[in-house]
Order: structure tokens, then sequence, then C-alpha cells
């Protein structure tokens, strides 16, 4: 994964081939497969550069349909399905080796003033600079080292806030351009890092543990106010639902000063693999 934010925003920096068409370049990783946030996050950029700028997006769904190769550049064609006076939409295939992996829908929305109110933030939590990393917390739970964790994830910080291991601390691992997409796109990369493993803590299993194979399949993000993905947001999880081999998670993220400013819901594969189920 990108080892750097500066990696991170150059991940999401597409190269036009073609009208309306756009291939994304790989980093370098251990992983098997191609993590789900990055294909979000690239096909919401691909996405993003096909409307009118003053639009901004306001939500997005996706669904995983094969797992990506981290090896073969994925190519991106957005479909400009709509521009109307105020919305336009968008439906991107991300593909590898000429078969689809991801299908996305996307809404852009011209700012407009409208009724506002939102939940409150929640309370009791550990303010980012006491919270623990996320690597250390995984190191600790899985036994891998720290080390290998934030290698793979060091293009964000990421701390423990609460004590149930559903409440984390995230931003970019530095300073942003003044660009409200690409704050979106790095939004919805982070979205996918932490939620499945939401699904799994009611049974005391960690992301990482072997007798657990998780993917994502499908991902909703609604963006609801101005946010900035360099500073500090609270992502707040919880999984209402395990069966048949899947979990559904959501969460919501509230800035520093507590303004929701989007929400996320989420069903991944998490099949028991060598997991006695009668323990």
């Amino acid at each position: 994964m990108p080892e750097s934010l500066e990696d991170l925003v150059e991940l999401l920096d597409l190269e036009m081939i073609d009208v309306d068409l756009f291939r994304g370049r790989q980093p370098q990783t251990a992983m098997q497969r191609v993590f789900g946030g990055q294909v979000l996050g690239q096909a919401l950029v691909a996405a993003s550069r096909t409307v009118d700028p003053e639009r901004v997006v306001h939500s997005l769904h996706g669904y995983f349909l094969r797992a990506g190769d981290t090896a073969v550049p994925i190519v991106y064609r957005p479909e400009p399905t709509r521009d109307g006076g105020s919305f336009s939409s968008r439906r991107v295939v991300a593909s590898q080796n000429g078969r689809p992996i991801f299908y996305m829908s996307a809404s852009f929305q011209r700012p407009e003033p409208g009724l506002d109110h939102q939940d409150p933030m929640p309370s009791d939590l550990v303010p980012p600079d006491d919270a623990p990393t996320l690597a250390s917390v995984l190191e600790a739970r899985s036994g891998r080292r720290a080390a290998d964790w934030d290698k793979e994830w060091s293009a964000l910080d990421v701390r423990l806030a609460g004590v149930t291991g559903r409440q984390f601390w995230i931003r970019a691992a530095g300073k942003l351009p003044d660009d409200r997409a690409l704050h979106a796109c790095v939004l919805a990369y982070a979205s996918d890092l932490t939620l499945l493993g939401a699904s799994l803590l009611p049974h005391g299993i960690v992301i990482g543990d072997r007798r657990i194979q998780p993917a994502s399949l499908d991902h909703a993000l609604w963006f609801h106010r101005d946010f900035r993905a360099d500073e500090w947001l609270l992502y707040d999880q919880a999984s209402p639902s395990a069966s048949g081999a899947r979990g559904f998670a959501t969460g919501r993220l509230f800035s520093e000063d507590g303004r929701l400013v989007a929400s996320v819901a989420q069903e991944g594969l998490i099949r028991p693999v060598g997991l006695d189920l009668e323990e």
C-alpha cells in the first residue's frame, strides 16, 4: 500500500488514456489482492474528472465483483449518465484484463442551502494525541509487528478512540492540497480500512485472523458537510448484524468539533475457515 501520503496522492492521480477512460497505477504491497478503499478512491477520481468542479459528490454506492490483481493496472471508465440542473450522476466500471472487478454509481450536487440537523458526536473519547495507534493495537491483538502494519497504512494516521474498538480517529498523515474532490477521494479510500473489522469484534476476532476469509462486498458512502481529510475525523462504527458468512457494518464520521460529515455502510464476507463455530 502507499507508504506515505505523497504516494497516496500519486496513486489517486489517474492517467487519462482516452476520453472518459483512465488508468490507475498500483502501489507496492504485500497484500494478495487490491485494497477495496483504493478502488473506491480511484473510481471516485475518475467520476469527479467528468463532472463540473462546482458540483460536489454527495453519495456513492459500489460493488466489489472480483478480487483485484495487485500486479495489473486498473482501467476506469466513467459513464456520464445524467447532468441535470442541480445534480450529476456517473457510473464507473473498473476493469482488469478485460473483466470488471468493481461497479460504482456516484451522485454530485451543486451546493445549496436547506434544512439542517444531525446526530450528536459520541462522548467519552480518548483525545487523538493520547490515543494508541492502530498499528500498536493490531500488534497486540494479532501478534504481527506494528512496523508491518505501519508499512501498509502509513499514508493514514489512525488511532483507537475508545475502549470498544469501534471508534477511531483518522486523518491523512500530512497536509493535503486545498482540493475538495481530493479530500473526498482520500476519505473514500480511508473509509474501507477498519469498517469490516467492526463485524468481527462481537466474536472476539480481528482482521488478519487466518480463521476468517474477509473481503468487502459492497460499500456506500454519503457526504453530508464540508471537511478536510487531513484533519482528525472520528470514525464511529457499529455492526447491527452478521449472518450467512457476511457481516454488516455502519459508520459515522465526525469532525473534531462535532460536525457529522459523512456516513458509511458496508457488507463484507467474513467466511469461517477452520473456525470452530461451536465454541
